[in-house]
């Protein structure tokens, strides 16, 4: 069956080689809840969908009208399998509950690292999304970007105590980067943000060449909070 659970996902589980990320607009505060609770009852009423599938999580995000939803699979055949016999039914009953949701895309991905503070054992209050689109595709400078970004990060001469992690994934078409960051707060991040210089609080060369990476096309953040996870029981 189906179990509810206040747990964060271990974005780090090796046994994870297809996270998926997709964002839906449903509009309101009001239908950001009720949304999560239709979700929640499609969900626990069926069994759970596949072995392949290791946890679902949806997040409320800080703008008052999306969802985040992050799905954990063993491989994208499990995935391919889920959609063609069980998805839908999923899929309607959540719009019966909650008609006129706006779905954003599915974007597939594979982690490439992550960077963690050791034994830290916080509870994220705030998950940040940062997703990074380039000027076509090409993993090579996908990889190339996130392994400078970690140099960044080392070159920090007073990071913010706030971070927890980051989870840096490449999406399997080569165009995108989309970095899963746990905070301690919304309020940490926002802090750090304003920080002076850029960055993550300061103004180095290695940030600096971050930014201005040939063939950066865009960055987007965004803010969301943990608001369901699913697992097998």
């Amino acid at each position: 069956m189906t179990r509810r659970t206040d747990a964060h996902p271990d974005l780090a589980d090796p046994r994870v080689q297809a996270p998926f990320f997709s964002t839906w607009r449903v509009g309101t505060p009001l239908r950001q809840r009720q949304t999560v609770e239709a979700i929640d009852e499609a969900w626990r009423a069926r069994p759970w969908p596949a072995d392949g599938l290791l946890g679902y999580h949806v997040y409320t995000g800080d703008d008052a009208s999306t969802l985040l939803h992050h799905s954990q699979w063993t491989d994208e055949a499990a995935y391919a399998a889920f959609v063609k016999t069980q998805r839908q039914e999923r899929v309607d009953a959540v719009d019966t509950a909650v008609p006129g949701i706006e779905r954003l895309g599915l974007g597939r991905y594979r982690r490439y690292r992550s960077g963690v503070r050791d034994g830290d054992t916080r509870v994220p209050g705030c998950i940040v999304i940062v997703d990074i689109e380039f000027e076509g595709p090409d993993p090579e400078r996908q990889r190339a970007w996130v392994d400078a970004v970690f140099e960044a990060l080392a070159s920090e001469p007073t990071p913010h105590p706030g971070g927890i992690s980051a989870h840096f994934h490449l999406s399997t078409d080569g165009t995108r980067v989309l970095n899963y960051a746990e905070w301690e707060s919304a309020h940490a991040h926002l802090d750090a943000l304003a920080a002076p210089g850029e960055g993550i609080g300061s103004s180095t060369e290695q940030w600096h060449r971050v930014q201005t990476w040939p063939g950066l096309k865009s960055t987007t953040v965004s803010r969301y909070r943990h608001a369901l996870g699913l697992i097998p029981d």
